[in-house]
């Protein structure tokens, strides 16, 4: 589903990924820290795809918004699992969405 952000500008968090060829519980961990990142302040959406390379683009009001979910208790575990049990690559990029549109 595509996310319904507001005018900009806002803040757009890209995490690409490839999972180890294992990766028991990143499944159930990763639906969790969707449920989860939707209920902090300043949230405004997800989209994510997975095909080899996974993508996941999620949506926040501003950069204190993700520095807060970057720093929460639950999502710290996941990245540390993530690091060490789930991902052979990963990297994340902000970037600030100055202009959108869409049909």
């Amino acid at each position: 589903m595509i996310a319904q952000t507001p005018n900009p500008p806002y803040y757009a968090v890209i995490f690409t990924s490839v999972l180890k060829t294992e990766h028991p519980g990143y499944e159930e961990m990763a639906l969790k820290m969707e449920e989860l990142a939707s209920e902090q302040p300043g949230y405004l959406g997800i989209e994510s795809a997975r095909s080899g390379i996974g993508i996941s683009v999620s949506y926040w009001k501003d950069l204190e918004s993700i520095k807060n979910w970057k720093n929460h208790s639950e999502h710290l575990l996941a990245q540390e699992l993530g690091k060490t049990k789930w991902y052979r690559s990963y990297s994340l990029r902000i970037s600030k969405v100055e202009r959108d549109y869409s049909i």
